[in-house]
């Protein structure tokens, strides 16, 4: 059953000075019993999926019990991403270090790399693999780098890196308009939480990410001199100017791609705001969709891929309507969907937080959820995502 968002009373004085009030005023109604508790069940997942490589590096698995014994590229940013202030920096440099030791002649990044430090290239399992690689796992690399410098100021890592992070970035598919493409007869995996989903075209998510890794790199790239800093800046201008082809007029909502898959991608169209690619009117039409279909994607506070009970046109394996990437509710996209419905209703967008923190309490983590059914216990990234969405929604409770 959906978790449904609590209606209020009738306003009183108190209520309605509470309405102007400044929304870290009104954040701290988040209770400092859950927040004690998301940063304490954070760390221990975290603690719990490290796991030592054959060199001697630390890594981070996907679940907090160590079950995955490798490191996944889009997980690992995930997690230092928004849970980087509980993370060791030389660790998280180190573990950089692993995935780029696996990195193909081509330049393509691995999708993970096992502990015996096996690059394995494609989603799907090493003998049976989905496809040649994952289109967003040179995006994932270039991000999680970024992230590195700046939590640590480290620019040296930054130039000793630099030229095979952009390696991994020219070898991503993109079509002329900059946008990254995904053939039809030959299609790559997408989106790493949407792996097993055929989406071909231009695609919404992969082109997000793109664009958002060429942007850290020009920033930080400004900062060493690199030679790239302009064509960095050119791939991110040639998809904010092109991005707009994935829009939905009629909602405001961008679709996932434009060939197979052509649907609306609720994840996505949040993340284009999280990104910069959405103007603020059509960040309140996003608002506004999550809110008037809030029953059939949103339960306990998580999110599905689409609306209703609507299913993926075109998936590499077959998963059942309701389950896993066709239908289950996640809390991995949070830390995008809080702010974006906070822009209309900070109310209901702290309920989300809420929710989730009960439901992880009394269930514990998962990866994802619907109803009875249950994938992935102890997800970390389901964790580290909360913990990150919490904590940049409502920068007053950032602990000191």
């Amino acid at each position: 059953m959906n978790t449904q968002y609590r209606n209020k009373p009738a306003i009183t004085w108190w209520g309605f000075l509470s309405l102007v009030l400044p929304l870290t005023i009104a954040s701290n109604a988040l209770a400092e019993d859950d927040r004690d508790w998301l940063k304490s069940e954070t760390q221990r997942q975290l603690e719990g999926c490290r796991i030592e490589s054959h060199s001697g590096v630390q890594l981070h698995t996907p679940d907090g019990i160590g079950h995955y014994k490798a490191l996944w590229t889009r997980d690992y940013y995930y997690m230092v991403k928004y849970a980087g202030d509980l993370m060791d920096l030389n660790e998280v440099k180190r573990a950089i270090e692993f995935i780029l030791s696996g990195q193909r002649e081509d330049g393509c990044i691995p999708d993970r790399v096992k502990a015996d430090g096996t690059p394995i290239y494609s989603p799907g399992g090493e003998s049976n693999p989905l496809a040649d690689h994952a289109l967003d796992n040179g995006a994932f690399l270039a991000l999680v780098a970024c992230e590195y410098v700046n939590r640590s100021g480290d620019i040296g890592f930054f130039r000793k890196i630099e030229s095979k992070v952009k390696n991994g970035l020219d070898q991503t598919l993109r079509a002329d308009n900059g946008l990254v493409y995904n053939d039809p007869k030959n299609p790559e995996c997408v989106y790493g939480f949407t792996d097993i989903v055929i989406k071909t075209g231009h695609l919404l998510f992969s082109s997000l990410l793109y664009h958002k890794a060429c942007e850290e790199m020009a920033a930080i790239g400004a900062k060493t001199n690199s030679k790239h800093v302009a064509d960095y800046r050119k791939r991110a201008r040639l998809i904010e100017e092109n991005i707009g082809i994935l829009s939905d007029e009629k909602t405001g909502m961008f679709f996932a791609a434009d060939q197979d898959c052509k649907q609306i991608d609720i994840w996505g169209s949040a993340y284009a705001h999280e990104v910069g690619l959405v103007p603020e009117e059509q960040a309140k039409r996003i608002a506004q969709y999550f809110i008037d279909h809030w029953d059939s994607v949103v339960q306990h506070g998580q999110v599905r891929h689409l609306t209703g009970e609507e299913t993926w046109e075109r998936l590499f394996l077959a998963r059942k309507a309701g389950e896993y990437q066709n239908g289950a509710y996640w809390s991995t996209p949070l830390p995008w969907v809080v702010p974006v419905i906070a822009k209309i209703d900070p109310d209901r967008a702290r309920q989300m937080l809420e929710d989730t923190i009960e439901y992880f309490k009394a269930n514990g983590v998962a990866e994802c959820i619907n109803g009875d059914y249950r994938k992935v216990p102890n997800f970390v990234v389901g964790i580290t995502n909360l913990y990150g969405a919490r904590k940049g929604h409502y920068p007053n409770l950032r602990e000191k």
